[in-house]
């Protein structure tokens, strides 16, 4: 069960790193941007890796959760004393709190698609060719609160990468001491940056005055 959540969780790492390269196209401008969505969307492949990549997601859920439950159910009782294992531990927030990140992005995830998808039922053709994606992006990030919302869960996306990412290739069995010494700096670094860069975006959106022609 572990090597699956493994093999999903690098999956889903490797879609996020291609989707955040994707998204700072925003930053060329509302052509460039809008050409970028509309060879993405015009791949007649996109509803097959589509469909892979929410089997992808809903299998680590469901293996996540599924084992979480098993390790509680093989202990009901709390330790009446927790003490070190000894050596230095691993343990830190975001590995303590995975369960609950998790499921915050899978809320985060339907809220996303709802408003990136479609716009809320509002969306824009773009003369070139598909859709006007920027002007529905800027004019979703105008909402404070949908800011707010959005940083608020790319801080939990950080914090699940933080953990995650290093956790992923260990249990893929990348844990040798010499591979670890590299993977829990270079995931944590990475977790930063694909965190901080979304955040950027819906900040700059936000921030730069709205739809731009």
């Amino acid at each position: 069960m572990k090597l699956l959540i493994g093999a999903t969780g690098v999956a889903l790492f490797l879609y996020l790193l291609i989707h955040i390269a994707g998204n700072l196209v925003v930053f060329l401008g509302p052509a460039a941007f809008n050409k970028y969505a509309f060879t993405l969307e015009a791949n007649p492949l996109l509803p097959v890796i589509e469909l892979l990549l929410l089997a992808v997601f809903v299998t680590h859920i469901y293996k996540t959760v599924r084992m979480y439950l098993g390790n509680q159910s093989a202990r009901p009782t709390a330790y009446a004393q927790k003490k070190p294992a000894g050596g230095r531990s691993r343990k830190t927030f975001a590995s303590s709190t995975m369960i609950i990140s998790g499921l915050w992005l899978l809320a985060f995830l339907l809220v996303h698609v709802r408003a990136f998808h479609d716009g809320w039922g509002n969306q824009y053709e773009w003369p070139a060719g598909g859709r006007d994606l920027y002007r529905q992006e800027m004019e979703t990030f105008t909402n404070p609160l949908m800011v707010a919302f959005y940083i608020i869960s790319m801080v939990v996306v950080g914090s699940h990468l933080w953990h995650g990412i290093s956790s992923a290739f260990q249990s893929l069995g990348a844990d040798k001491p010499g591979w670890t010494r590299f993977i829990l700096p270079a995931g944590k670094v990475i977790a930063v940056l694909i965190a901080g860069a979304f955040i950027v975006i819906a900040l700059w959106a936000h921030f730069s005055g709205g739809v731009r022609s």
